[in-house]
């Protein structure tokens, strides 16, 4: 029978949200909105898109080796932008983070994030790596 498996990072920052970074059930893993977040759960890059855009790939790419994957073995991701216009930025940042065949991607544009100062969030579907 499957079992439903938490993703550990030390230190969480997403402790005291009372919610897990990702979760594995079988050969799947379901990574949380990532962020531009330091380990202490801090935003960082306030105003600099791409940078916030990288530190979020490098979050997502931590807790995917963390549950035994990579990049290259995600299946859909889910990209929040607080604006539409950094859609460019983030075809780029696809082609530097994941490579063909590309995941299956939406992105959509809202409102705010969990940060008044949060340009981007990420989230993840993935396979384990062989």
């Amino acid at each position: 029978m499957l079992k439903k498996k938490q993703i550990n990072i030390t230190p969480d920052p997403y402790a005291p949200f009372h919610l897990s970074q990702g979760m594995s059930f079988g050969d799947l893993l379901f990574i949380s909105g990532q962020t531009s977040i330091n380990e202490n759960g801090d935003l960082i890059h306030c105003g600099n898109f791409v940078a916030q855009a990288e530190q979020a790939f490098k979050n997502l790419d931590k807790i995917l080796k963390n549950g035994g994957s990579t990049l290259n073995d995600v299946l859909k991701v889910t990209i929040f932008l607080k604006n539409m216009s950094y859609f460019k930025e983030v075809v780029a940042l696809r082609e530097k983070y994941f490579s063909a065949p590309y995941p299956a991607d939406s992105i959509v544009e809202i409102n705010r994030l969990f940060h008044p100062d949060a340009l981007i969030e990420i989230e993840a579907i993935a396979v384990k790596a062989d």
